[in-house]
């Protein structure tokens, strides 16, 4: 918001549909479905914003060719679907719009050569992909407002550490995932029981293949240690060390 409203001028209307979509959440648990709720929801909102300020012809989104791959064949050939993209599958007709989609054929690291050449913010340029449905693809499991804060106070530790470690460039994607487990843990002279995470660090070229990031131990310990000290509900942390296949770069 900062970016355009300072940087470039433009008057960016930020809506706040948070309430409609835990609501439209509540108690889905299913990925798929999750990701087709926040897509199609996505529609709604866009469309309701676009009717304010009237005049609204254009759809404009950031997919990327690894999106549509996921999501459905580019050439009509028999790829599989391996998840949903909620920016993937083109528009209702209701909406009477037309999609613009510059950057859909198009890797990340292109994306990146393309941005430099434009002269964009290298902190912009530069920043770690984050996936069209939030943070619900980061919670397995039913989701709600206490989770995703919950994630979001465990997240600004692990970037923090990351930066601070001069390690946030070299990393494809960083992120933390809240878990539908809970553990036996100590605190002082208690016993807790709450919620375990996971981290996820992968460096990649182009999002189809990854591979984790090999962080020391003394990194990982003292992520850890701060994200159980200051983060209220999650008294266990783990690496994920999965590569891309077989795993994907998020859980859901």
């Amino acid at each position: 918001m900062r970016l355009f409203r300072d940087h470039y001028n433009i008057p960016l209307i930020h809506a706040d549909a948070s309430e409609t979509f835990l609501k439209a959440l509540a108690g889905v648990t299913d990925p798929e479905k999750k990701r087709k709720t926040i897509g199609a929801l996505f529609i709604d909102v866009f469309e309701a914003e676009a009717k304010k300020i009237g005049g609204a012809a254009f759809l404009a989104q950031g997919t990327l060719y690894p999106d549509v791959i996921e999501s459905v064949s580019f050439t009509g050939g028999p790829s599989v679907t391996i998840k949903s993209h909620h920016n993937v599958g083109g528009l209702p007709a209701r909406m009477n719009m037309k999609l613009v989609e510059p950057l859909r054929e198009l890797f990340k690291d292109e994306v990146r050569a393309l941005g430099r050449e434009l002269g964009l913010p290298a902190d912009l340029v530069n920043r770690h992909p984050f996936p069209g449905p939030g943070l619900a693809i980061r919670i397995p499991g039913a989701i709600d407002k206490e989770k995703l804060d919950l994630l979001r106070e465990v997240d600004a530790v692990y970037l923090d550490e990351i930066r601070k470690a001069g390690l946030y460039d070299e990393i494809w994607q960083a992120f933390a995932v809240l878990l539908p487990v809970r553990t036996v843990g100590v605190m002082g002279d208690g016993r807790t029981y709450d919620q375990a995470c996971a981290l996820r660090a992968v460096t990649s070229t182009d999002g189809m293949t990854a591979d984790y990031y090999p962080f020391d131990h003394a990194f990982l310990g003292r992520v850890a240690n701060r994200i159980i000290n200051e983060c209220r509900g999650v008294n266990r942390v783990t690496y994920d060390i999965t590569s891309k296949p077989p795993g994907t770069i998020e859980w859901e």
